[in-house]
């Protein structure tokens, strides 16, 4: 299958793709391609490191369909993105967004149509160093795939038989909309925690009021969620709390990482879109709204 790799966390995917030796292109900005004419692409990692000599395309390259699009990148980037993306996706393009978030889903099948578009999520620790090189230091790297009706289709089987055999763990999934709705009340929990309090997830449980706080957005949030038909597992909060219980004590979020930062955050993408779903079936959420008051506090004073 031809792959497109769109976003910098696919750059370690793409990359372990390539690695096997599956048919890989980049979509990159004219700087980042240059600058991997020079370096090639490199990845330091705890699950094995690698040296890659990449295909590379910008958005003014020839206009040609590929099989699949792999999109990982931030939410406040997408309508760029579906921009340089359109001369590369047909009418048999599968998009396969790995977007923290829901509500990217939406406006990708408003911009190439329903049947393009299937179901994704990762689960990764990965950044870029000062030289370019893709650096994974722990060993989770998995990304979850499938159709968004569940079905076995010919289609993702062949996606299934290219990602197949790579040292990254690549998962399909027969219920790929239950567990993106999973992740995203996971994400929206630890980043809006570990934001609103400025601290790694360890010293923030350790407190018993901080304890009741994670719990009690988990539950604004599963709330929320199922007033609104979300296909989500009733009591999924409940694993959700022991999953962060069992966090490393140093753990931060992206979104603390990139406040930290002063980058740009996903605020509506992640907490304010939760909080409009929430004002729509009228449930009261006094936590989601103090996070995302602090976030918005944030965003209005940073300059980026």
């Amino acid at each position: 299958m031809k792959i497109l790799v769109v976003g910098a966390i696919g750059g370690y995917f793409g990359g372990r793709l390539l690695e096997k030796g599956e048919d890989v292109t980049f979509l990159v900005r004219e700087r980042r391609k240059k600058e991997l004419e020079i370096t090639g692409l490199n990845i330091e990692s705890v699950n094995g490191d690698c040296r890659l000599i990449p295909q590379l395309i910008t958005k003014n390259s020839e206009p040609g369909a590929y099989d699949v699009v792999l999109l990982s990148i931030k939410s406040y980037q997408l309508e760029g993105a579906i921009d340089d993306m359109r001369p590369f996706i047909g009418d048999q393009t599968m998009v396969l967004p790995l977007l923290n978030g829901i509500s990217h889903v939406d406006r990708l099948v408003d911009a190439f149509g329903e049947q393009s578009v299937i179901g994704g999520l990762c689960f990764v620790e990965a950044t870029l160093d000062e030289k370019g090189t893709i650096v994974q230091p722990s060993p989770l790297n998995q990304l979850v795939y499938g159709e968004r009706s569940g079905e076995e289709s010919e289609r993702i089987q062949q996606l299934k038989k290219a990602f197949d055999g790579t040292k990254a763990e690549f998962l399909l999934s027969s219920n790929i909309n239950q567990e993106m709705w999973h992740k995203y009340l996971f994400i929206t929990t630890m980043s809006g925690i570990t934001t609103l309090f400025e601290e790694p997830i360890g010293p923030i449980r350790e407190l018993e009021s901080g304890k009741r706080t994670i719990t009690s957005l988990l539950n604004e949030l599963e709330q929320v969620m199922a007033k609104n038909g979300a296909p989500i597992e009733p009591g999924v909060s409940l694993k959700l709390l022991e999953k962060i219980n069992s966090l490393g004590e140093g753990m931060k979020s992206s979104m603390q990482r990139d406040v930290e930062k002063k980058q740009p955050i996903e605020a509506d993408h992640l907490q304010g879109y939760l909080l409009e779903k929430a004002q729509e079936v009228r449930v009261a959420v006094p936590v989601l709204e103090t996070v995302y008051t602090k976030l918005k506090l944030y965003e209005n004073t940073v300059r980026y």
